[in-house]
């Protein structure tokens, strides 16, 4: 397992005092999306240009998007996003972090510029923003009570043996356990992975669904908790990718330009290292486009 360096950071970070460092930074971003979101938002290109900071929105979300203890962004995703933003000739960076389920309106209401944290690519979301192409290939994962007491490797396992899983709050795993036939009241959806790990640890949930960077980071040095091995699912890998305001597209082509030389090189795999980001989960050259269709 890797040893991330994020890991020991957050948990030595108290959550309530996260989201204080942060609540003034938010409060100012949502009245400037209040007061701008009758408008036509300036595009990121426009920005960059006149030399305007460009605000990422996030959750906490690690590995892939958290804020450290000096509240800087960090994460796999968010370092591939600053670097391809840097690139394109961004100088400045201002972080909003907000829940999961407040990105994309966050987006739409101009509360940010893109979002960077690592997004799958669904058509329905597609219908309200527009995805950079992939920067990671990610499988389902599921934590589990060491040893898998209950014998759980699949969703028709908790389906069937009326079992409650746990989930990120409208993480694509809630729509598939509810196509499995999983009942409502037995999925769980709190805020991150940490919450997960912390129901599976409280004996409130039987198992929990994410991806396996996710789970392996929240679940840490702790001794308890493992991902089952295997777990399958009906859907296939998820594409994560970053996400534009649906009138931006200009942004989104010069963003992917950028990206394509970086995604996989040294100088990207030297930076996510640390996040346990390797080349397994390198995209396999599948475009936004098509993922949007379905």
């Amino acid at each position: 397992m890797a040893n991330w360096k994020y890991f020991g950071r957050r948990c030595a970070l108290d959550r309530r005092v996260l989201l204080r460092g942060f609540a003034a930074l938010g409060m100012a971003a949502l009245a400037a999306g209040t007061l701008t979101g009758a408008a036509s938002a300036a595009s990121l290109l426009d920005k960059i240009k006149n030399g305007e900071p460009i605000r990422i929105g996030f959750s906490n979300d690690p590995p892939w998007a958290y804020a450290g203890s000096n509240n800087e962004p960090l994460g796999s995703a968010v370092v591939i996003a600053q670097q391809v933003l840097k690139k394109m000739g961004v100088t400045k960076i201002e972080p909003v972090v907000t829940e999961w389920g407040s990105l994309i309106p966050g987006l739409q209401a101009d509360r940010f510029d893109i979002i960077t944290d690592s997004m799958f690519i669904l058509p329905e979301r597609c219908r309200n923003v527009l995805f950079t192409d992939p920067i990671a290939t990610i499988p389902t994962a599921a934590a589990v009570p060491k040893g898998n007491p209950k014998d759980l490797h699949s969703y028709e396992d908790i389906r069937d043996k009326g079992l409650t899983m746990v989930t990120g709050s409208a993480y694509r795993a809630v729509k598939v356990a509810q196509k499995v036939g999983v009942p409502d009241d037995k999925i769980m959806q709190v805020a991150g992975y940490a919450e997960i790990v912390q129901a599976l640890k409280a004996g409130r949930a039987d198992i929990g669904i994410g991806d396996p960077l996710g789970l392996r980071g929240a679940i840490g040095s702790d001794g308890g908790i493992e991902l089952a091995d295997p777990f399958t699912s009906p859907e296939k890998p998820g594409y994560a990718a970053f996400a534009f305001r649906l009138d931006d597209q200009a942004s989104v082509d010069a963003f992917n330009a950028e990206l394509k030389g970086y995604i996989g090189s040294a100088e990207m795999m030297a930076a996510v290292g640390e996040y346990g980001y390797d080349k397994l989960l390198l995209p396999d050259g599948t475009k936004a486009a098509d993922l949007c269709k379905g």
